[in-house]
């Protein structure tokens, strides 16, 4: 039987500290960056989607959840040749705090890629597939009231389409479990979604990763005494969407308990995803990783230091990588205004080093306490490839070795196909082995 992971916290205070760093420890608490931690890669990308010939459509759920009706916006990009919709490939955006950039998107996985003649999207275009990229005025919102903005467009391209050919749908990160949802809905509703092909691109489908310590640092600094209307350091980590995401979620800093089911969002978004049949059943399911397939991860010391950083009399942060089980082993300290915490964790794998599409996490938040980090240990798992091929496994025990070699086990896995990258790269990374597997598939 799977034991429970869980995290254990030790709260001690030091009134004399206190007295002394309150001032020292608000002005360093002022010069951190502003905005939300844990952030992925395509809210960097600038250039590339602007000035293109493209359309625009407003979207709105057409159905509440939790009594709030989700919005969106969808850039058409019509293929060499075509003048109207033919052959739709919707493409949702993933994982991030506030609204989608549809230009930044396309920038992101249309800019070159080593070993690549032109774009990926440029290649879906140029063998007539239109090219339909749906964002979210909140990436952070419910992921069911995001998959009502994805059956909005669904129906908006079936009645804009000329002919009959089927639909392309999917997305990266959380848009390929939003599609997912979305699609099964439709299925479940007896709504058709004339969709003949489904794809996932380095979706977490049974859960992301995001190191407990540093879920606890995003908690611990942003209660620090800062100006009023900055975006707190946690507001991502806190929202619906990563509390529905991740395997492993905390609330505060102080939270002491079961780490994989701490959010009642996620339990009932894994309950209605079960009650949809998991996925949908008509289309082809196709999905890559950014990580390997072969069982090899990342060289990161579960256990190991990854960082210290110490001002004295303001602030004190230590993080570890996370340890591979075990029972009360320590992840890291805190300590500020005369605070200190230290997290254990038990029972919670090393994920840290797992093969599977990274995020720079750890050498994000390095760098905002002014802590110094070797360049390897910068970026860690994030959507382990256990996770991204869907192998069947309890998403809530996680009875499931996250070094075992997927590429051997494809029967395991819920989708039809799917594509491990060469090596761990960065998560929604473009690839050459990835592109070429998805368009061999989509333009055959």
């Amino acid at each position: 039987m799977t034991q429970e992971a869980r995290i254990d916290v030790e709260l001690t205070w030091s009134q004399a500290e206190e007295k002394s760093s309150a001032e020292k420890t608000s002005e360093y608490a002022r010069r951190l960056p502003k905005g939300p931690w844990f952030g992925t890669p395509t809210a960097g990308a600038r250039g590339g989607g602007e000035g293109r010939s493209k359309e625009t459509w407003p979207l709105r759920s057409a159905r509440p959840y939790r009594r709030e009706v989700a919005l969106g916006e969808a850039a058409v990009y019509l293929a060499d040749g075509h003048r109207e919709l033919e052959r739709p490939f919707i493409f949702a955006d993933g994982f991030n705090y506030g609204p989608s950039n549809l230009d930044d998107l396309f920038a992101h996985f249309n800019a070159p890629y080593p070993g690549g003649r032109k774009g990926f999207l440029d290649q879906l275009l140029a063998a007539g597939i239109d090219v339909v990229l749906v964002g979210f005025e909140q990436r952070h919102t419910y992921i069911q009231a995001n998959a009502g903005v994805v059956i909005s467009a669904i129906n908006e391209a079936i009645n804009r389409r000329v002919g009959d050919t089927p639909l392309i749908v999917g997305g990266v990160s959380m848009g390929g479990i939003i599609t997912r949802y979305a699609l099964a809905e439709m299925e479940d509703k007896g709504q058709d979604h004339q969709t003949g092909t489904y794809l996932s691109w380095d979706s977490p489908h049974n859960g992301a990763w995001i190191p407990l310590v540093l879920q606890q640092m995003a908690y611990f600094f942003e209660s620090m005494p800062t100006e009023p209307g900055k975006v707190k350091e946690a507001e991502l980590i806190r929202s619906p969407a990563a509390q529905q995401l991740l395997y492993a979620w905390v609330p505060d800093a102080k939270y002491e308990g079961p780490v994989a089911t701490a959010s009642e969002l996620r339990v009932q978004f894994l309950s209605e995803l079960r009650e949809l049949g998991q996925f949908p059943q008509r289309p082809r399911k196709l999905g890559v990783a950014n990580g390997t397939g072969t069982g090899v991860g990342r060289d990161l010391p579960a256990g190991g230091e990854v960082f210290e950083v110490q001002v004295p009399l303001v602030v004190y942060a230590r993080a570890n990588f996370q340890p591979d089980g075990g029972e009360r082993k320590p992840i890291g300290e805190m300590r500020a205004v005369g605070q200190v915490r230290r997290g254990f964790t038990s029972h919670v794998p090393g994920l840290d080093g797992a093969p599977g599409g990274t995020l720079d996490s750890f050498g994000k938040i390095a760098k905002a306490l002014g802590a110094e980090i070797p360049a390897t240990y910068e970026y860690g798992c994030f959507v382990p490839s256990v996770s991204a091929v869907a192998l069947d496994y309890d998403p809530v025990a996680w009875d499931v070795d996250p070094y075992e070699r997927v590429e051997a086990v494809d029967e395991k896995s819920a989708l039809d196909e799917f594509k491990c990258d060469t090596e761990n790269t960065v998560h929604s990374q473009v690839t050459k082995p990835l592109v070429d597997w998805i368009v061999e598939r989509l333009v055959g």
